[in-house]
Order: structure tokens, then C-alpha cells, then sequence
């Protein structure tokens, strides 16, 4: 099982993304159907999966485009990635490929920017690597909206928004020093391309719909699920009172009932947290992280 991931050149990379464009998209019944006859040992079951979520390896591998690195070398830290993620995949769960994949793709690619960025060694923990992967998007995302003066950004505005201390991040930006890249530096040994010809275009693309597709998907099955481990009288309030178009009072579900308005808003509130805890330990069987469903 391996994906074709040879090229040294923006023209072998144009003619592997025209070549990865032509493998068709798996449904489910397809994917569950090929993940069971590989872990039965069926490796060209395997190669497929492989081959049919290319197209959403490259798209994870562009988010990382401004660490530096060719994008022939992110693509194929994140193809290693999906090999892996196939590799331990179990259909039975009952979710999508990419979206168990896409945690071994991130942790591949973040493992070779790290260890490519510098010679002094960064991210030595867990909470290093959330500051390092997270720094400077914050401070990209507090300057468009004009926050400081001038719309300088400060470390301690920085702290505030991820939760951290000052002077980790002061800590961090010394480390990442002189590493950050313009759009319109040159990238490429020809240097006539920069890294602003590679950002996507604003509209949706076929691989962006298909992701948003499937991560819908995963919500909804994972909120039914929750919902089957409430009882009939907890699932009929998340029902009228969270999930439908046109959500009852707390005096109409008191009625509905035969309880005061009171005790209507207090069983809201069990039933609440009754599925938030059957969302996280569903989520937890899953292997799937929390921030899936705010995404």
C-alpha cells in the first residue's frame, strides 16, 4: 500500500494533483466495504482507500504552506499520514475515513515542521506544539480585527486569547524567531512563484464540499447516538427546546408535562448536560476530538 508521491518541481506537482483529481471519491458503503477487506489483508483494498483521499491530503497539507517547507515534502509527510490512519482504521466504529485520518495527517506534517524548523528542538510537549501551531494564526486573526493599538499585537493579548501565560508566548516567538514569511516571498529554487500563487481561491472546492459533507455527517450521527442514551422524557425536551425549527416555551413544555415552568427549565438543564456527557464519552470511543463539532 503507498501513494505516488514523487515530485521535485511545480510542474511534477501540477501533473500530480491533475493525477490524484481522477480517482473518484468513495461513498460509505464503498469505504467500509474496502476497509474490511484490508484488515482481512487485501492490500490493493488498502492502496484504494489510499488513492481515493488524496485530493484531502494536499488540501490539509496547503494549510501549512507558510511554515517554509516545499509542499512536495508536506504532502508526503501527510501521505504517510493516511497510509497510517488506514493502516489502523476500523470500519466498525462507525465513522468516516478522512475524519479519523485527518488527526494522523496533522500529526505527521506538524511532526516534520517541527523537527525542520529549527536545529535547536521546538515542541518538546504537547502544550508547546498547540502554542507553536496556534501563535501565529492568532496573532493573524487579532490584527484583522484591529485589536492593540495600531493593531500591534502584544503577547500578552496573544496569552489571553489561547489561555497561556505572557511569557510562554514571548517564550515561543523568541524560538520561532525570523521564521515567519510574507505571501509574497519567493518560494521554489527559480524563485519566480510565491507562496500568495498557491493560496485557494475563495469558493468552495469540490474536496471542501465533500469535507463539509462528511464532518456533517459524523455531528449528526454522534448527536442521534446521544440522544438514544437519554430517556424518552429528556430526548422529547433536547428535541422541542434545542433541535426543532420551532422550539417550545419553557411554560408549554411544563404544560406538555403537567409541571410548573420551573421545573421545566431545571429538567432542560439535566437533559442538557446528560447529552453534552453522552457526547463526549461517544466522541472518546470514536477517537475523535472534541473540536470536530465546533469546527
Amino acid at each position: 500500500m503507498q501513494a505516488s508521491n514523487s515530485f521535485a518541481s511545480p510542474d511534477s506537482l501540477s501533473t500530480y494533483l491533475s493525477e490524484i483529481n481522477q480517482y473518484p471519491l468513495l461513498t460509505q458503503p464503498q469505504e467500509q466495504e474496502l476497509s474490511k477487506r484490508f484488515r482481512a489483508g487485501d492490500l490493493a483494498a488498502g492502496h484504494h482507500l489510499v488513492t481515493a483521499n488524496l485530493r484531502f491530503v494536499v488540501k490539509v497539507a496547503y494549510e501549512y504552506r507558510s511554515y517554509g517547507l516545499k509542499m512536495s515534502d508536506l504532502i508526503q509527510e501527510a501521505n504517510i499520514g493516511l497510509m497510517k490512519a488506514v493502516q489502523k482504521f476500523d470500519p466498525d466504529k462507525g465513522i468516516r475515513l478522512i475524519s479519523y485520518a485527518v488527526w494522523w495527517i496533522r500529526a505527521y506534517i506538524q511532526n516534520c515542521i517541527l523537527k525542520n524548523w529549527s536545529l535547536v528542538k521546538l515542541g518538546t510537549t504537547q502544550a508547546q506544539r498547540r502554542l507553536f501551531f496556534s501563535l501565529s494564526r492568532t496573532r493573524r486573526e487579532l490584527e484583522r480585527l484591529g485589536a492593540g493599538e495600531a493593531n500591534v499585537v502584544n503577547a500578552e493579548e496573544i496569552a489571553r486569547k489561547l489561555n497561556v501565560k505572557a511569557s510562554e508566548v514571548r517564550e515561543m516567538e523568541q524560538r520561532m524567531g525570523g521564521r515567519d514569511l510574507s505571501l509574497d516571498a519567493p518560494m521554489g529554487e527559480d524563485g519566480d512563484a510565491t507562496h500568495l500563487d498557491f493560496v485557494e481561491s475563495g469558493s468552495a472546492s469540490q474536496v471542501d464540499e465533500v469535507a463539509d459533507r462528511q464532518q456533517a455527517d459524523l455531528t449528526r450521527e454522534l448527536v442521534q447516538r446521544a440522544l438514544r442514551r437519554l430517556d424518552p422524557r429528556e430526548r422529547f425536551i433536547i428535541e422541542q427546546r434545542v433541535m426543532g425549527d420551532a422550539e417550545m416555551t419553557l411554560s408549554e413544555l411544563g404544560e406538555h408535562f403537567g409541571f410548573s415552568r420551573e421545573r421545566a427549565r431545571q429538567l432542560e438543564i439535566r437533559a442538557k448536560e446528560k447529552l453534552k456527557l453522552a457526547l463526549t464519552t461517544l466522541m472518546a470511543e470514536a477517537g475523535v476530538d472534541e473540536s470536530t463539532l465546533s469546527a
